[in-house]
């Protein structure tokens, strides 16, 4: 197992600058997006993360032809053909964003057979919007061994509205729909930066989709969609922890590759908590840490609200305000695995059904613990570098679905982090650093 170990004398107060890689949660529905045509489609500003190349693995698998350049980030995928409509177990357990394979395999082959995801770290997330809104279109579907086993001749376009916010349910629908017979609409569609990028990726495809950006799609299914060029934005998420870990650290960071409307709500909070925040040009962000952290009371909410994927770094940074804060998590069940490891290095933190109250300021002492999943090893990594003495973050393979390379953007900031293989938790082996 890899792990990383961060070596803080005293907090660092991180100083320079960050590009921001493209964003994880948009480059996979634009993969899966290759599926609706035997044309080429190129990406761009592609983020060299583990979950590209699961994706890309199980694309592979279903007849995807690809070529990934590390150096330009750009990846060319081809598919002239769908030589298996399975999407196996193996694959879909390593990462659910698998299931948006679903709809466009559907959709082109007339037929489906992927895998449900199971459990997941940070709590349910059904697929059962995808399962009927795709009967909704016209499929037959059944549950048998653990798949969901679709067929339709051609779907056909209905008004659908879903029963609660969901962003790869309407990545699914909105794909299949780009293939259906006819209009569909699809009504309190998730918001999120990346749906509107994946609709904007299938428009240069051909596909006619009005309301981009709005609650109700109105999509005008064709016969066939044509191969495309298409930019993928930047990680809003990424952005948003390198943000907290100026605030964090008191630090002053310039972040360029960067959406400002898209991180809007996680940057109203910083400056609340005493951050100050400017924006100098295009793209770019720039966060001064104040000297004084304000406690703050968070609820996440979907897009345009705070983002659940950022609570757990906020929860870090409220361990070192003054006083009382409130974090209250809406979106998923069971997302408070950190709070315990965060316990381990001396915050003080109660858990409360969906709330988490935090208060501060609270000294951090370095510890062995463990990434539970993505986003709690960004809030480990984080505060690591307020923790004084040795952070050790095991399993970090979490940490690398998502984060292009994050130890060695904090190096050039200045932090001492490494990464080493932790065999059998022998906290004695010598680290190594990779490059």
């Amino acid at each position: 197992m890899e792990a990383l170990r961060i070596y803080t004398e005293k907090p660092y107060c991180l100083q320079g600058e960050v590009t921001i890689s493209g964003a994880k949660n948009a480059v996979l529905p634009a993969i899966a997006a290759c599926l609706l045509t035997e044309d080429r489609v190129e990406l761009t500003n592609v983020p060299l993360v583990k979950d590209v190349q699961t994706m890309l693995t199980l694309v592979g698998e279903l007849g995807a032809s690809y070529s990934l350049d590390e150096n330009q980030k750009t990846l060319s995928l081809e598919v002239k053909r769908i030589k298996s409509t399975q999407a196996p177990y193996k694959l879909v357990r390593a990462m659910r964003a698998s299931i948006l394979v679903l709809g466009p395999l559907l959709a082109r082959s007339g037929q489906a057979t992927v895998a449900l995801p199971g459990g997941c770290a940070i709590g349910t997330r059904p697929v059962d919007l995808h399962i009927s809104g795709l009967q909704k279109l016209g499929a037959n579907l059944k549950i048998e061994h653990g798949y969901i086993i679709a067929e339709a001749k051609r779907l056909k376009g209905t008004e659908i509205e879903f029963e609660k916010k969901t962003v790869t349910g309407t990545e699914n629908l909105v794909m299949a729909a780009c293939l259906a017979k006819g209009e569909t609409i699809l009504k309190n569609c998730a918001l999120e930066p990346e749906v509107v990028n994946l609709c904007e990726l299938l428009v240069r495809m051909g596909a006619k989709i009005d309301g981009i950006g709005e609650e109700t799609l109105r999509i005008t299914g064709t016969r066939e969609l044509s191969g495309a060029e298409h930019r993928i934005i930047p990680d809003r998420i990424e952005a948003g922890t390198f943000l907290v870990a100026s605030a964090l650290t008191r630090g002053d960071l310039i972040l360029k590759e960067v959406e400002p409307k898209q991180v809007e709500a996680v940057i109203d909070k910083l400056v609340m908590a005493g951050s100050q925040v400017e924006l100098p040009g295009r793209n770019i962000v720039r966060i001064k840490g104040g000297e004084d952290l304000k406690p703050l009371d968070i609820t996440t909410a979907p897009y345009p609200g705070f983002p659940t994927d950022m609570q757990a770094q906020f929860m870090v940074l409220m361990t070192q305000a003054n006083g009382r804060s409130i974090i209250t998590e809406t979106i998923f069940d069971r997302r408070f695995a950190h709070a315990n490891e965060l316990l381990r290095l001396g915050a003080w933190i109660e858990i409360e059904g969906d709330k988490a109250i935090i208060r501060g300021k609270t000294p951090l002492s370095g510890a062995e613990v463990m990434a539970t999943d993505l986003r709690a090893s960004a809030c480990l990594v984080l505060a690591g570098l307020i923790a004084t003495g040795q952070t050790t973050i095991n399993e970090i393979e979490h940490l690398d679905r998502g984060y292009e390379k994050i130890e060695e953007k904090l190096r050039h900031l200045g932090v001492r982090i490494e990464r080493f293989t932790n065999n059998n938790n022998n906290n004695n082996k010598k680290a190594e650093v990779k490059s």
